[in-house]
């Protein structure tokens, strides 16, 4: 019995072309019959077998061994073929006769011009340990095979076994064909590009969506970290005097804020300190509900607060002063000079516009000798101011009356007083309490100097006049004197100043000192902007003739 040893006998070796197989050769069925065996090779100077020999067939008898015939070529080596040697084994047991080819066999035996026939078995090829590079190296002898007997196989059920693989010398080391199909469990490979992109594509997706949250965040909180705004550190407090805040400080704590009450009405406005007795300028207006019974408070920039007394007042200059006791440490505001101030000039007005008092605001001169006339509530004409104002656009409204105008050395220059409301038509402030147009005027501090000094030192101021009575409806250019008094009386006051200048009824004044005048209003203005005593030159118009008249302002008592 075959042990599967090798027996000594010689190997007989199987070639292939040198070209590569398109397809694994298929393992031929086993037969009974011995393989038909080739001629010993020929000597190297031997002619070339195919021209000189011719195949010898040998049938070995019934009773005679199988052979295995075995041989791998390698790649590139020479083809020769071998004579069969007989080999002494152990009888086998008869097996019966089998059918004979019906062809003459090919006497090169290789594919693919003649491979094992179905009446040869295809010998089992054993896998060398490592398979020599394509015409490298000769073929080397493979350990022959015992003996066997020739048993019909039947088609495999399922993968061949693992010793059995197919060795083919032209393809890559190491990596051996397995017979048989895939092997069930086995997963197909995936490609790594493909896997490549779609990991860029899911880490592409969760960025989106991570930046976008972020940014969200980012948008509603204004960011992921406590914010923190830079700031300019401490600096010097102080400011140019010349400048509006240096001018504010050195003003404010001159100027108070008035809360007037009495006759059924009520209202605020502002004054400065006068001196460090205790007397305050204001306007007429503010402080007239208090003039027979009333109470008059005075709030200073500090906050302290004192009870005030009416002093003494004025409607024809719309000017009153007022004066508190008990109060020390007064500041009275520096008193410039009108008569110097310039268009353009700067200037700062300081009162308490509808109560909010310390209110400072800027502007400049606009125009000068503006002459308004404010008041006339009353209806017949007592409480009508004429003023020959400083126009400025620095905000004024409703509760800056009484308040200073002041330049930029802090000193003061006007008395706010009054401005232009839209819509009103009047340049009073005690009708509409409408808010500022950038017109306002201010009493001249020249003026209202001589009637404060008045109106301390006698409770009352004077008037300048030139002893006329004024047609207040002509509608001419300039004033005309009219032809009789208020009273039916003489429209020029004998004696007076306009008399003894040789003025008389129905003459039109075009001019005083030279400045033109279109109204009768205007003609009261120019001569209350001058003090009594005063001497004036007047242009009129008689019979079509234009003269010049000389006069000194008289006085009159005002109330």
């Amino acid at each position: 019995m075959n042990d599967g040893k090798p027996t000594g006998q010689k190997p007989k070796w199987w070639s292939r072309p040198t070209s590569t197989p398109s397809a694994p050769i298929p393992e031929p069925p086993a037969v009974d019959e011995g393989d038909f065996t080739l001629a010993a090779p020929a000597a190297p100077d031997a002619p070339d077998v195919r021209e000189a020999r011719t195949p010898e067939v040998v049938v070995p008898p019934a009773d005679a061994p199988v052979e295995a015939v075995a041989g791998e070529a390698v790649a590139g080596a020479a083809v020769a073929p071998v004579e069969a040697v007989p080999v002494e084994a152990p009888a086998p047991a008869p097996v019966p006769a089998q059918p004979q080819p019906l062809h003459e066999p090919d006497e090169y035996r290789t594919p693919p011009y003649g491979g094992p026939g179905p009446w040869a078995p295809a010998p089992p090829v054993q896998r060398p340990v490592a398979a020599p590079a394509h015409g490298s190296v000769p073929p080397q002898p493979v350990p022959p095979q015992a003996p066997q007997q020739a048993v019909p196989q039947a088609a495999p059920a399922g993968p061949a076994p693992a010793q059995w693989v197919q060795y083919d010398p032209w393809g890559a080391p190491g990596a051996p064909l397995i017979l048989g199909a895939e092997p069930s469990g086995a997963k197909p490979r995936r490609s790594r590009r493909g896997l490549a992109l779609a990991g860029a594509l899911v880490f592409a997706l969760v960025t989106g969506v991570l930046g976008g949250a972020v940014g969200a965040y980012v948008e509603r909180n204004g960011g992921i970290t406590t914010v923190e705004l830079p700031q300019a550190g401490p600096e010097d407090a102080g400011r140019a005097p010349d400048s509006v805040a240096g001018i504010a400080a050195s003003a404010l704590p001159s100027v108070v804020t008035l809360h007037v009450s009495g006759g059924g009405a009520s209202g605020t406005g502002t004054g400065f300190v006068l001196d460090t007795q205790g007397h305050i300028l204001t306007n007429n207006h503010v402080v007239d509900a208090a003039a027979s019974s009333g109470d008059i408070s005075v709030t200073f920039s500090s906050g302290e607060t004192a009870s005030a007394k009416l002093v003494g007042k004025d409607s024809g200059y719309d000017l009153a002063v007022v004066r508190v006791t008990g109060v020390s440490n007064l500041k009275p505001l520096p008193l410039g000079n009108s008569d110097n101030v310039r268009v353009g000039d700067p200037v700062v007005a300081i009162g308490a516009p509808f109560d909010l008092q310390n209110t400072v605001t800027s502007g400049i001169i606009s125009a000068k000798e503006r002459p308004i006339t404010a008041g006339g509530e009353k209806g017949d004409g007592s409480d009508v101011s004429y003023v020959d104002a400083l126009q400025t656009d620095a905000p004024i409204n409703p509760g800056n009356s009484g308040g200073p105008l002041v330049d930029s050395k802090a000193r003061v220059i006007g008395i706010n007083s009054a401005i232009r409301a839209a819509g009103d038509g009047s340049g009073g402030e005690g009708g509409a309490q409408s808010g500022s147009i950038g017109l306002g005027f201010a009493i001249p501090i020249n003026q209202g100097k001589r009637v404060a000094e008045e109106l301390i030192n006698t409770g009352k101021a004077t008037h300048p006049v030139i002893g006329v009575s004024l047609d207040m409806q002509f509608n001419g250019d300039g004033a005309r004197v009219g032809e009789k008094g208020k009273d039916g009386s003489a429209s020029v006051t004998p004696g007076g100043p306009a008399a003894k200048a040789g003025i008389r009824p129905g003459d039109v004044i075009t001019k005083v000192d030279g400045q033109r005048v279109h109204s009768g209003e205007e003609l009261i203005v120019k001569i209350r902007a001058h003090r009594p005593g005063d001497r004036l030159e007047l242009t009129l118009v008689r019979g079509g003739k234009e003269q010049t008249k000389t006069l000194t302002l008289g006085s009159s008592q005002g109330d």
